[in-house]
């Protein structure tokens, strides 16, 4: 399994190998197109608009527009990224590890390695949590109910396949359910599951910190367990392995250009985004919103997405998913 270790370690190593010089210098961009194939209020959404603002603050672009295309975990907008967004040099989607295995478990017929990738840009623990009305007060408690019936434990994340999808099946497996049995609801983005959470209609919810950090910081929402190696520092919860759930998971987003650039239009956004991540404001809205930044760039990121194809099918399957 991943680790945030391991992901600190190999981008450091990534910083040190791509220096700016690798790249030609980016030239000023009138307006930076980026297509999120989500619904707003999610992961991906959120990272679109960070993107926007660091890019902007830092006077990288002129002008930035957001597209949304909500469904099944990237399976739906991916189709069109591909076929009406091709050969647009000044253009980005926002995808990640959620894409990955939505297109595996809806056995998509488009797949990622048709988009040119870009860069891998943060990681983020997943976190377990519930309504503050909740019966649930531990994760130890959650895991209990899910052994009893995992059928009367309806839990909100993001699409079918994705990487709260597999986390709960990890976590189901981890304490002896058959992960097939659980009860998944798949909202089309972080949004949609916050607001089935907050009316009561799942017992709990799956997904990035991020996502949930503001109506769990409000009272809102009650933080069980997080999904990283060990504590973090600024998130008041235990891991799940401290939880006795022997589960460990990181999150990962990126950006990819569309099929048909040319190399050197792929060297500007490769360059753009290495800029932006370089900047005092990308670093600020990464702290905030508790990202890791986790960088890899150009041919070392495609590596990278063909490895993760293998890793996340092989989960998948051995859970029941795909």
């Amino acid at each position: 399994m991943i680790t945030r270790r391991n992901f600190v370690v190999g981008s450091a190593a990534a910083a040190t190998a791509l220096s700016l010089s690798r790249f030609a210098s980016a030239q000023d961009i009138d307006l930076l197109k980026i297509f999120v194939p989500a619904a707003p209020g999610g992961g991906w959404d959120q990272t679109a608009r960070s993107i926007e603002q660091a890019l902007r603050q830092a006077n990288l672009v002129k002008g930035v527009q957001i597209t949304n295309v909500a469904g099944a975990g990237g399976a739906v907008g991916l189709p069109q990224f591909v076929n009406q967004w091709k050969g647009q040099g000044s253009a980005l989607m926002v995808a990640g590890m959620v894409m990955v295995g939505a297109l595996i478990a809806n056995k998509s017929t488009v797949k990622m390695s048709q988009t040119t990738p870009i860069a891998r840009l943060t990681g983020e623990f997943e976190v377990l949590a519930v309504p503050a009305a909740s019966p649930f007060k531990t994760a130890k408690d959650f895991a209990a109910a899910l052994k009893t019936d995992p059928t009367k434990v309806p839990v909100a994340g993001g699409s079918a396949g994705g990487t709260d999808h597999i986390m709960l099946g990890m976590i189901a497996q981890a304490v002896g359910v058959d992960p097939a049995k659980v009860s998944y609801v798949a909202f089309s983005g972080g949004g949609p599951a916050v607001a089935a959470m907050l009316g009561n209609q799942v017992a709990a919810g799956i997904s990035g910190y991020g996502e949930f950090g503001e109506q769990i910081k409000a009272g809102k929402l009650r933080l069980l367990a997080i999904s990283a190696d060990k504590r973090q520092a600024g998130i008041d919860a235990p891991t799940l392995k401290e939880e006795g759930i022997n589960v460990e998971l990181f999150n990962w987003r990126g950006v990819f250009a569309p099929p048909g650039v040319s190399d050197a239009q792929r060297a500007e956004m490769t360059t753009l985004v290495q800029k932006m991540v370089a900047t005092p404001q990308w670093a600020e809205i990464c702290k905030t919103r508790d990202w890791t930044q986790i960088t890899l760039l150009g041919d070392d990121y495609k590596k990278f997405i063909e490895a993760e194809n293998m890793r996340i099918e092989g989960i998948l399957k051995s859970l029941g998913l795909a």
